[in-house]
């Protein structure tokens, strides 16, 4: 907290801070012999009407009375990262675009539209990197019209708690009442140590989704549409352990230059924590090696403890939290 020469709290933002990432603190209980505090971090998306909004690193808002303020400061754009290759939220986006393409996709301005007959968020969804050449509100109505046309519901992906990620964005849309569905977080991670955990005997590797592998596949009854999303990217690879009638387990890796992804990592529950999930991680690292990629990303659900225990072990560290935001529902939908 800023603390003057003389040694009391001071508030040193103004509404002219909107867009800049701050640490406030405020007031949250008072009128007892012991008042209570609390600390907020995040990227001030708006001040109005005495009351700010803060967009946290996970994008969740915090509203804040002016009146509660106690201390508050700029602080710098992103915290130093401990760990984990140097990146940026934009390089990444990219990146984790091309490793889940879409069939079809259309620019407004820098704004990608991208859809796969809806077969998943990512590959049906817009990723607003820059400026989309028209004002807020008539980019949303061309972003809502493009989907309508195509029988899906309009998503924008978005992005918090890193350099030059889309909190005044995410704030943008709440105002306007798209509702956040989704939310996950991208880590990244060394290479090299993935692939040197564990033999990764007994592990079949192929450029394409068989029907082995398919059967492990978490989305059942997977499309045309679906297997050429599964098929996208620069250099992909499929991993099979296999079991018992269906595989024991199933990874899929993009290799794209410095980065290599890892996706539908998927253990058949039964054989869950007998170290299956990191040999097919570490089999999918070793041609991603021998293809020039040092670096290694994954996305991860909040709530996934299991998953995000393995990664943590594997070296992985967030590097940013991102969001699918929902198009609202058209008056009298019925839509919840």
């Amino acid at each position: 907290m800023e603390i003057s020469a003389g040694g009391r709290l001071e508030v040193r933002v103004t509404a002219a801070d909107v867009g800049k990432r701050v640490s406030v603190r405020r007031l949250i209980q008072s009128g007892v012999p012991e008042e209570k505090f609390t600390d907020t971090v995040g990227v001030l998306t708006s001040w109005d009407d005495g009351v700010l909004l803060i967009t946290r690193k996970d994008g969740e808002s915090v509203r804040i009375p002016e009146s509660a303020l106690v201390a508050g400061k700029v602080v710098p754009a992103a915290p130093a990262r401990r760990r984990g290759p140097a990146a940026s939220y934009e390089e990444l986006a990219q990146v984790s675009s091309r490793a889940w393409r879409p069939v079809e996709s259309e620019r407004l301005g820098e704004w990608e539209l991208r859809a796969a007959s809806g077969f998943t968020r990512r590959a049906n969804s817009v990723l607003p990197l820059g400026d989309p050449g028209l004002p807020l509100d008539e980019a949303l109505t061309a972003v809502r019209h493009w989907y309508g046309e195509r029988g899906l519901p309009a998503y924008v992906q978005t992005a918090t708690g890193a350099e030059g990620t889309q909190e005044l964005l995410c704030a943008e849309l709440e105002r306007r009442g798209w509702v956040r569905e989704v939310s996950a977080e991208l880590w990244t991670g060394a290479l090299a140590p993935v692939a040197d955990r564990a033999e990764g005997a007994g592990v079949e590797l192929s450029r394409t989704a068989d029907e082995a592998w398919l059967t492990r596949y978490q989305r059942k009854g997977v499309s045309e549409v679906a297997l050429k999303v599964l098929g996208s990217g620069p250099s992909v690879w499929f991993a099979t352990v296999p079991g018992d009638g269906s595989p024991a387990a199933i990874g899929r890796c993009v290799v794209d230059g410095r980065w290599a992804s890892f996706a539908a990592v998927e253990v058949d529950p039964a054989l869950r924590r007998r170290g299956l999930a990191t040999t097919v991680l570490a089999a999918l690292a070793r041609p991603a090696l021998d293809e020039g990629a040092s670096a290694a990303w994954l996305q991860v659900e909040q709530d996934n403890t299991g998953a995000r225990v393995l990664y943590a072990g594997l070296g992985f560290a967030a590097h940013h939290a991102y969001h699918h935001y929902r198009e609202p529902a058209a008056p009298g939908s019925g839509q919840s």
